[in-house]
């Protein structure tokens, strides 16, 4: 019997603080600013790979002793939003990660309540004037490569087909890398005969992106609805 009550007051010694630090927890407020945000170049979206938080943004905030930043993911349309406390922030492209230039250019956000920002970015390329459809066993697409960087140069084309809006080249049910394409006008058939997840899907949305050599992310088109 005194073994069983020593056992439950080692119990309540160990259980007493969890609480305690529990309740604590619970006492801090939650952040209730919203921050909204698009990327944009010539006040145009810019259209990315929205699945696998594959593209971020950072948030800095000075005079805070944890320096690390806060990642922010941005969604296939280029748009972007953070629960945030009031503030002044910073926000930077990532290191390295996203279809445009590596500038990394500070934003400087003044955040209370909810506040709308535009970030800039200068991208390799964009696509204008997508058109795509899938007619029996073919899929076609008709686009405009638009040359942003004249220096940058084009390592792929990707054809896209998904059965879901969220289409990039990591979540699609059909997907054609087409390389030596030029920018300007684009016109491409591709065959999309024996495939089962095509055929099979009940909706069914088309997307082409970009791969500009060297960079991490390709940039898209907009999603287009094919049934």
């Amino acid at each position: 019997m005194n073994m069983k009550k020593n056992i439950s007051n080692i119990a309540l010694v160990v259980l007493l603080p969890l609480l305690l630090v529990a309740c604590g927890l619970d006492n801090y407020d939650a952040p209730e600013s919203t921050l909204l945000g698009k990327i944009t170049y010539n006040g145009t979206a810019v259209n990315l790979r929205g699945t696998g938080e594959a593209v971020r943004l950072q948030l800095y905030q000075d005079g805070w002793q944890q320096r690390n930043p806060v990642e922010v993911f941005v969604g296939q349309d280029g748009t972007f939003s953070a629960k945030l406390f009031d503030g002044e922030y910073k926000l930077v492209t990532r290191d390295n990660n996203g279809p445009w230039v590596n500038a990394r250019d500070t934003t400087v956000i003044n955040l209370k309540g909810t506040t709308t920002v535009e970030l800039k970015v200068t991208p390799y390329f964009m696509i204008s004037g997508e058109q795509i459809s899938v007619s029996g066993s073919e899929m076609n697409a008709s686009f405009v490569i638009d040359q942003i960087v004249p220096t940058a140069t084009i390592n792929r084309v990707i054809l896209i087909l998904s059965s879901t809006q969220f289409a990039d080249d990591a979540n699609n049910v059909f997907r054609r890398d087409i390389p030596d394409i030029p920018a300007g006008p684009v016109s491409l058939k591709v065959d999309i005969s024996g495939n089962a997840n095509v055929a099979n899907a009940k909706a069914l949305y088309g997307r082409v992106g970009v791969q500009t050599s060297g960079v991490d992310q390709a940039i898209y088109s907009s999603v287009i609805k094919l049934r």
